[in-house]
């Protein structure tokens, strides 16, 4: 049976080796390290909406197709504090999210889950910037998003299309 993990947020300093250091494999070694039967997995951003479940329900067929895990992505809410500070210049803080805690409960029930492998990995920042540097660190050979409906995909752009200008790996967008 496959689980779930929740990590630290992205926003909090890890430790890392000197990049001066004379040791080039030090400091890779140093780097948070990630299981290796999620290595080049499918990496897919999940918040539990209708067009989140259809690219999840699309990468698990991907991951179960090539053999690999699944690297479920759920980024928790930020907020600045000039809402509450009014100070210059804007600085973020995390807001208590439960979400991920409930959607992790939801994903270990499903049935459709027990074909793959998978994790649920917990960020908090940008969305863009998250699912990327988790396709990163898992070395994934793609990141699975689902469209953004509706103004505020149209005015601010969608996640989708921001996370395919600036990717170094594919993008599936579902619709």
């Amino acid at each position: 049976m496959a689980g779930h993990e929740f990590f630290e947020p992205a926003d909090r300093k890890r430790p890392v080796a000197d990049p001066t250091a004379a040791d080039p494999l030090a400091a890779e070694e140093a780097r948070q390290s990630c299981d290796p039967a999620f290595k080049h997995g499918v990496v897919v951003g999940f918040d539990g909406s209708t067009s989140s479940e259809r690219a999840l329900a699309y990468a698990i067929g991907m991951a179960h197709r090539s053999g690999s895990g699944l690297i479920i992505v759920h980024v928790a809410n930020r907020l600045p504090t000039t809402v509450w500070a009014g100070c210059e210049p804007p600085v973020f803080v995390d807001v208590p999210d439960h979400r991920t805690e409930v959607l992790g409960l939801e994903l270990a029930c499903a049935d459709y889950l027990a074909e793959v492998p998978w994790i649920l990995v917990e960020r908090g920042g940008d969305i863009c910037h998250e699912l990327e540097e988790v396709g990163k660190e898992y070395e994934a050979d793609a990141i699975v998003v689902g469209s953004t409906h509706g103004i505020v995909g149209r005015i601010f752009g969608s996640v989708a299309g921001r996370l395919a200008k600036r990717a170094q790996r594919p993008v599936v967008v579902i619709p």
